[in-house]
């Protein structure tokens, strides 16, 4: 049986309709200011190493799908850490430490967050705290070390690393750098985000094409709400947006379908780890809650699957090595594109330009092996 036959039988574990969509550039732009945004991108372009990430073609995906265009924004090329979180946790690090080199910086993370900002830590000379949960990867553990942050690991799951890290930095008067906002907590997520705007404005360079949808993974949605942040202010034509997230911790559609942010409890944890979320940020939520057009959520089953896909050429002429939170755009389109109903929803057809973020590379060089190694025996 060929790849293209066994990709028909995809499917969506759920897909939620938003009956309260209203997008509206102001409302967007009033969480994440066009001001933000520009001092984002004006800092971190002038950074060294800095340029533009591959937008790449997916030509083969998208001729399968009967598809005009399907983009892959390559976030695996960012400054050398392989995932689009370079552009956030490094940036913020940057602005709240204000050229002080007496302070201290903090952060939980599950993996790619606390990697940029140990990088951003590094690169001024800063100490750092990276506390992780027993649930990040040994490999992750050592690329954050290789930046000279002191690595403390908890018990228990992100949660737990996220405590932790605010009852120590509370105690010490560290300086916290999170992506997750709350009522007392807003700027230091906002300057994450407003980083990762850059990719939507990298995009609004990079093609003529109107990109007619987007694919946005979701963990506590900070780069779902710089990326819509982006689209506000860079695109001229808004396009349907679609938040994929692992079927066990969807907070971002539970909030969605009940119209308030909800809590979630993750039974269990996703091989997605980055995703593995189970309560979305309260800025993300302000900017989300009425800009989604869809949520959807996928298994886990599918990742290795897709980062085979990638890595063999099947679905582009270049080899790409996408990451397990890389996937789901890929997996979300397919699925979508199996189900004659929602693909008429979604009004994805012929003319479609699908924008779709590949937002790690191999991070995690051991994950990465075993599940490209898993997904070559299924899909090839």
């Amino acid at each position: 049986m060929s790849f293209k036959s066994k990709i028909k039988k995809w499917k969506l574990s759920q897909a939620l309709h938003n009956k309260n969509y209203g997008f509206r550039r102001l409302l967007v732009l009033n969480y994440l200011p066009k001001a933000l945004l520009y001092n984002a991108y004006k800092t971190i372009s002038n950074w060294r190493g800095y340029s533009q990430t591959p937008l790449i073609k997916l030509n083969k995906l998208s001729k399968t799908l009967d598809i005009n265009n399907v983009f892959y924004k390559d976030e695996s090329k960012r400054f050398g850490l392989k995932s689009f979180k370079a552009l956030g946790g490094a940036y913020a690090v940057e602005k709240i430490s204000e050229n002080k080199k007496n302070i201290v910086i903090s952060s939980a993370t599950a993996g790619n967050h606390g990697r940029s900002v140990a990088w951003g830590s590094q690169r001024l000379g800063l100490r750092c705290k990276i506390f992780i949960s027993q649930y990040v990867s040994k490999c992750r553990e050592d690329e954050i070390k290789k930046l000279k942050a002191e690595v403390i690991r908890v018990k228990g799951n992100y949660e737990n690393s996220l405590g932790e890290c605010l009852r120590q930095a509370k105690k010490n008067k560290w300086k916290v750098v999170q992506d997750f906002s709350s009522n007392n907590y807003k700027y230091v997520p906002q300057l994450t985000m407003a980083g990762y705007s850059i990719m939507i404005k990298e995009v609004s360079s990079q093609t003529n094409q109107y990109i007619t949808h987007i694919f946005l993974q979701a963990g506590v949605g900070g780069m779902a709400a710089g990326a819509v942040a982006g689209i506000a202010r860079y695109f001229k034509k808004i396009p349907k947006i679609i938040v994929i997230e692992p079927e066990n911790a969807a907070c971002v559609l539970e909030s969605i379908k009940k119209g308030k942010r909800t809590k979630i409890k993750i039974k269990k944890e996703s091989i997605m780890g980055g995703m593995s979320c189970n309560e979305i940020s309260l800025v993300a939520w302000k900017i989300l809650k009425k800009s989604i057009n869809y949520c959807v959520t996928i298994r886990d089953t599918k990742v290795p699957d897709a980062i085979a896909l990638l890595e063999r050429k099947k679905l582009s002429k270049k080899k790409i090595i996408g990451g397990e939170c890389s996937a789901p755009g890929i997996i979300g389109l397919i699925s979508i594109c199996n189900d004659k109903r929602l693909k008429k929803n979604l009004d994805i057809d012929k003319n479609s330009n699908i924008l779709l973020i590949g937002c790690e590379g191999n991070a995690d060089t051991h994950l990465y092996n075993k599940l490209l190694k898993i997904g070559k025996r299924k899909i090839l």
